[in-house]
């Protein structure tokens, strides 16, 4: 914007110098200046304050922003119309403030102020800061910044986390169950900065740089609780953004809560809605269901080994159990290879002996045939009378032989018991038909059977008072 140079005649120069105007009168020309910038026109400025203060009759305080700041005031009847809530007008809130410039001229006993003079003032609308966030947010995609967090590796079970929260804030809190519910047990580092104002983004770059330069850090939790967008505008920093996107270490934020929505989101590694999904974001593992895990496939692989165990146990009693009964099938066969090679020999004798009676048969049938023949060559007479001596021969033998047999059958006769008792002998027997050949043995029995040649009768001793069927046996 063209600044008009200030209007100059202000009344007749004292001592002019060589090349400028004047000198005029101090007074005249702060004057002249305060109407000067009076007339300039009227704007509307957006910014963050700073260091507000008051006085009785106006506030001041410093609008500023990552280019510039300028020196503000206001009436404080101005400030009371403006209808702002109690405290709303401190360090680090994002405001609209409408005026022009003004310049108090000062006098002997004062000195001169430059400012901008408020009229209304008015807290920064989502619509203003959302504007500036999408500016910033399409600027920092066409450069590729949203990417490269998002290409780290990150640890499935780190033993380092940086942390960069507030000292007393609830997320502290929240982060540090949402751990302990994971079951984790490794190392935080604590880097503890301002969350809510000017001061806040640089000193996260810092706190976020000096994690990252620790070898040990494996990953990084930004956090802080919810708020307005005002609130959360440290976090839509560039600079703060651009030292994000360029880390080594994945950067997960948990900045705000799910409806809230700030830039460092979009280039950290991990964007969570709350403290407890930045836990579960830093810990993909669940340390708690991995242990449970552990055992139990611990106890199953020490239930599959006992089985296996018992198996080859088994398995190896049965070997051992092998070779006895390897010798027992091999004795077995060894006895029924040797009962085969008996029988197979008997079988072969007896082979062998037909064959060689068969051969005898045949050659003895042959010599038969020659004699024969040779005979009836020498003469069939002869033969005959061989024959007939044969024949008689024979007849005599079996006239001896049936005579002995019944010279055989006589004697055989004479000692048959049953002889003996057609002559009138009686055989004493016991109930079991065994004979009884002593008197004691007939005593000792008490009762017994005499067999006659032609039956048999009871009997009993007479040391025995019952009395005998069929009549008493006397001495």
């Amino acid at each position: 914007m063209a600044v008009d140079e200030p209007d100059i005649s202000l009344g007749a120069p004292v001592r002019p110098g060589p090349d400028l105007p004047g000198p005029f009168a101090v007074g005249r020309y702060a004057n002249r200046l305060k109407e000067w910038m009076r007339e300039r026109p009227r704007v509307l400025l957006i910014g963050e304050v700073t260091g507000v203060g008051r006085s009785k009759v106006q506030a001041y305080f410093e609008l500023r922003d990552g280019e510039g700041a300028v020196p503000c005031a206001i009436w404080l009847n101005d400030l009371e119309r403006a209808g702002l809530p109690e405290g709303a007008l401190r360090d680090g809130a994002e405001v609209v403030i409408a005026g022009g410039l003004d310049y108090y001229p000062g006098g002997g006993a004062a000195s001169a102020n430059f400012c901008f003079r408020a009229t209304h003032v008015r807290l920064a609308g989502e619509g203003d800061l959302m504007a500036r966030l999408e500016a910033l947010r399409t600027q920092l995609r066409a450069e590729g910044l949203f990417e490269l967090q998002k290409q780290l590796a990150r640890p499935l079970l780190p033993k380092t986390i940086g942390v960069v929260t507030a000292e007393g804030g609830a997320a502290r809190r929240d982060l540090l169950a949402g751990l302990a519910r994971r079951g984790w047990g490794g190392t935080v580092v604590w880097a503890f900065a301002p969350v809510q104002d000017r001061h806040a983004a640089p000193a996260i770059a810092r706190a976020l740089q000096d994690l990252a330069a620790r070898p040990e850090v494996e990953a990084i939790v930004v956090t802080r609780g919810g708020g307005s967008l005002a609130d959360l505008w440290a976090f839509c920093d560039e600079t703060l953004c651009r030292t994000v996107a360029m880390l080594r270490v994945p950067v997960v934020s948990a900045v705000g809560h799910e409806r809230d929505s700030t830039l460092i989101d979009d280039v950290a590694a991990v964007s969570c809605s709350t403290p407890t999904h930045a836990a579960e974001a830093a810990v993909p593992l669940d340390c708690v269901a991995a242990r449970a895990e552990v055992r139990r496939q611990a106890l199953a692989l020490r239930r599959g080994a006992d089985g296996a165990i018992a198996a080859r146990a088994r398995h190896l009693g049965a070997l051992a159990r092998g070779p006895a009964r390897a010798l027992q099938r091999q004795r077995t066969v060894l006895n029924q290879k040797t009962r085969e090679i008996r029988a197979a020999s008997e079988r072969g004798v007896a082979e062998r002996a037909a064959f060689q009676r068969r051969i005898a048969t045949v050659v003895l049938d042959r010599a038969r045939r020659r004699a024969l023949d040779r005979a009836d060559r020498v003469g069939q007479d002869k033969a005959r009378r061989h024959a007939a001596a044969l024949d008689g021969a024979g007849d005599r033998a079996l006239a001896r032989r049936r005579e002995a047999l019944r010279n055989a059958a006589v004697a055989l006769r004479a000692h048959d018991p049953e002889r003996t008792l057609e002559r009138g002998y009686a055989l004493a027997e016991t109930a079991a038909g065994e004979p009884l050949t002593a008197a004691a043995s007939a005593a000792a029995a008490g009762r017994f059977t005499l067999r006659f040649h032609d039956g048999r009768i009871d009997a009993r001793t007479a040391a025995d008072p019952r009395p005998t069927p069929g009549g008493d046996l006397r001495d």
